[in-house]
């Protein structure tokens, strides 16, 4: 089987993206934050992309050992926010599972803390208590929040 271990995501400001996922989702610290400048033929600029100079980055996790790769692209720049669309191939969000169910807390402490709540906060099942909602991050990115796993609520569907 193969297993998850992290998703990397571009942002602007690689300083307030920690803070920010610290503080409003809980994520640790586990590697960095490094700045690398990278040379010709090394192993950065054959990943990133030969225009690729150099880059800031740090790896972060839940508390379910799933990590995300933060990417502050110094050269180029990164610039603005997340333009992409749902419709777009490639990611297009984050979900994240809500501590103890608690969609609607998650998501006032996304708004509280910089991010936005970009949908109404939706049941997934008639029968019990499952909900989600769509939420954005200082820096464009999309954060579903779930307020039990994906297992729990796709299972013997």
């Amino acid at each position: 089987m193969t297993a998850i271990t992290h998703i990397g995501m571009t942002v602007s400001n690689l300083d307030a993206a920690i803070n920010w996922y610290k503080e409003a989702l809980g994520f640790r610290i586990i590697a960095g934050p490094f700045d690398m400048k990278t040379e010709e033929g090394d192993m950065t600029r054959d990943l990133q992309g030969e225009e690729v100079k150099h880059i800031r980055n740090v790896h972060m996790s839940a508390s379910n050992q799933v990590g995300i790769e933060l990417f502050e692209f110094v050269v180029p720049e990164t610039k603005g926010e997340t333009a992409r669309k749902p419709w777009e191939p490639g990611i297009f969000h984050l979900c994240v599972v809500a501590e103890g169910g608690d969609v609607h807390g998650m998501a006032k402490k996304i708004e509280k803390t910089g991010g936005k709540i970009i949908s109404k906060i939706w049941p997934l099942d008639e029968e019990k208590a499952y909900y989600l909602v769509y939420c954005q991050d200082p820096f464009g990115n999309i954060i579903e929040v779930y307020s039990h796993s994906t297992e729990q609520i796709f299972a013997n569907r």
